[in-house]
């Protein structure tokens, strides 16, 4: 695909949205394997801000990878993992929705469906809730927040959120939606986002240029995510032993050299980290905590524990390795040499 031909999608004027939502499947039987597959047909509200770029989670790279079918060796979300955000979420959105209720009083029911914007037919949505009856706010979506994902929530709705609610505003053509949050499991925010058409017209514009590069099938840039590097090693998990001559390109040795600079200011800032710590360690001598105007440290001793040691054990019985032995496989590893 040509740059032109994204520039030109994401400049385009976003199709005016009046009529309602159309249904494209019912997911009344319809397990999540074969959810996840008609997914994969068009743009979910989830999928909404790692297609613009501004998911913390998901690059686009690893979304492209998804959407083409290239995600093949990507590592999976597990439904029943009782540790992952996934189970906690779907596991409470229920309760999460009749606390709503109980605290608005908007009466709430399921949308089984995936639904369809009627003029971009890739742009899809799943709603949590339908809110009834109440003319300021027709659509819920349901959140859960871990005491790590709590401190996204401090200053509102994250980004990446507020773009999942407009991309479900402009599939359905509704005017508003409200954000239930349960942070940390016992405090239920809720959060109004009204339709917004400016908004709403710049993700449409981004999202198809997006989808660009899914009709394409040519890859979106990486961006220096952690999904982008998972991506790239799924992408390319093997090496020829080919070497590709970069000399000729511009672009390309302008990226090593600002690698090679870069590499620098970070070893040097990494030096710089070392020596201050130390002087305040140095300076604590054996107490616990330091306190500061800005702020405190705290250098305390983990507790002592046993470990096991596997070296002893294989030298007792080495035939252990072999009957206990597995393959791991190996792994690409980027070097500099200058």
């Amino acid at each position: 695909m040509e740059e032109n031909a994204v520039r030109n999608a994401a400049e385009a004027p976003a199709i005016a949205q009046a009529k309602p939502a159309l249904k494209l499947v019912k997911t009344n039987d319809m397990n999540r394997e074969e959810w996840l597959e008609v997914r994969k047909k068009g743009i979910g509200s989830s999928d909404a801000a790692a297609a613009v770029g501004l998911n913390p989670y998901k690059s686009q790279l690893e979304l492209w990878m998804e959407k083409t079918g290239r995600d093949e060796n990507l590592p999976k979300p597990d439904p029943h993992d009782e540790t992952s955000p996934l189970y906690w979420g779907t596991l409470l959105e229920p309760i999460v929705a009749a606390h709503y209720t109980k605290r608005t009083g908007n009466k709430v029911r399921r949308v089984n469906a995936v639904l369809q914007h009627p003029g971009e037919p890739w742009m899809l949505a799943n709603i949590d809730r339908e809110v009834m009856g109440d003319e300021q706010v027709q659509i819920l979506e349901c959140k859960t927040a871990g005491l790590q994902g709590a401190r996204l929530w401090k200053d509102g709705v994250p980004e990446y959120v507020q773009l999942q609610v407009l991309h479900q505003l402009a599939v359905t053509g509704k005017r508003a939606a409200d954000v239930a949050v349960l942070i940390c499991g016992q405090e239920l925010q809720v959060h109004r986002i009204e339709r917004d058409e400016q908004m709403i017209s710049q993700l449409l514009a981004l999202e198809r240029a997006f989808w660009c590069y899914v009709e394409s099938g040519q890859a979106p840039a990486a961006d220096g995510s952690d999904s982008a590097d998972r991506a790239l090693r799924c992408l390319y998990p093997h090496d020829s032993g080919q070497t590709l001559d970069l000399t000729g390109e511009l672009e390309m040795s302008a990226a090593f050299s600002d690698l090679i600079a870069v590499r620098q200011v970070v070893a040097e800032h990494l030096k710089r980290e070392a020596d201050l710590k130390q002087r305040i360690q140095q300076r604590m001598g054996d107490a616990s905590r330091a306190l500061f105007e800005g702020g405190d440290v705290s250098w305390k001793r983990s507790k002592d524990n046993n470990s096991f040691d596997l070296g002893r054990l294989l030298r007792d019985r080495p035939e252990l390795a072999v009957t206990y032995a597995k393959a791991v496989p190996g792994t690409r590893r980027f070097l500099v040499n200058t």
